[in-house]
């Protein structure tokens, strides 16, 4: 799974080839930025605060976690999953799975066949419910909305052998919204947020993720950010 994003805290050389970045264009060096750009890169912070659990849904400012095309200076905000309530669906039938052949003993099916196929049979059934659950997770874990300083990116786990990476630029970003209906989206506080952009990729959206408000409260900030920068004189 390295080839989505990594454990590790040193990154790998990227190739040029394979990291989009914006022509002759370079980030203002931290001790150059104004105290404008300062502060709100601040309140961002302050916003969000720092999440360890890279198991969470909602991981902020992640320190340990990179990704494939991320430039040297590119900085992960917000690294973003469905929200594990999600996962309530498939971890229930994994449960029946598992439980299955206990239940079932009172029903003899397998009864016309030898122990040893009996015994062969199940094993094969918990066999099928481990790649089943495995599956599950891997789709979940993998399948993540990153934003970072400078693009969101939108990588779609679609199997081990297969996946969907889009990005743009922050500064492409057109529109954003989110909608939040029913009431366990309403109670567990999260949906799914639609970003309208002008890159080649026009819509992304980013689906059941926690706190959806707080997300696009954030993504205004980086907008925000953007704008100032270009204003300030960005080195092109």
């Amino acid at each position: 799974m390295a080839d989505i994003y990594s454990g590790s805290a040193k990154k790998k050389p990227v190739p040029a080839s394979s990291t989009k970045k914006k022509p002759s264009s370079e980030k203002l060096p931290e001790k150059t930025r104004s105290p404008l750009l300062k502060e709100v890169r601040k309140e961002v912070y302050d916003m969000i605060g720092k999440t360890r659990n890279p198991l969470s849904s909602f991981v902020a400012r992640p320190t340990s976690l990179n990704f494939e095309t991320q430039a040297d200076n590119e900085k992960i905000i917000l690294l973003l999953r469905r929200h594990w309530i999600t996962n309530l669906r498939w971890l229930f039938f994994a449960v029946l799975m598992v439980l299955a052949p206990i239940l079932l003993i009172s029903v003899p099916l397998l009864s016309f066949l030898p122990d040893r196929f009996q015994l062969i049979a199940v094993l094969m059934w918990y066999m099928f419910t481990t790649a089943y659950v495995l599956e599950s997770f891997l789709s979940w874990y993998f399948n993540v909305y990153i934003i970072t300083d400078e693009r969101i990116i939108d990588i779609d786990f679609i199997s081990l052998i297969y996946k969907e990476v889009s990005d743009a630029d922050i500064e492409m970003i057109q529109d954003v919204t989110y909608k939040q209906g029913g009431i366990v989206r309403t109670m567990f506080n999260f949906g799914t947020i639609l970003i309208q952009t002008a890159a080649e990729k026009p819509n992304f959206e980013f689906a059941d993720v926690p706190n959806p408000a707080l997300v696009v409260k954030i993504l205004q900030k980086m907008r925000m950010e953007e704008r100032q920068e270009e204003l300030e004189g960005r080195i092109r």
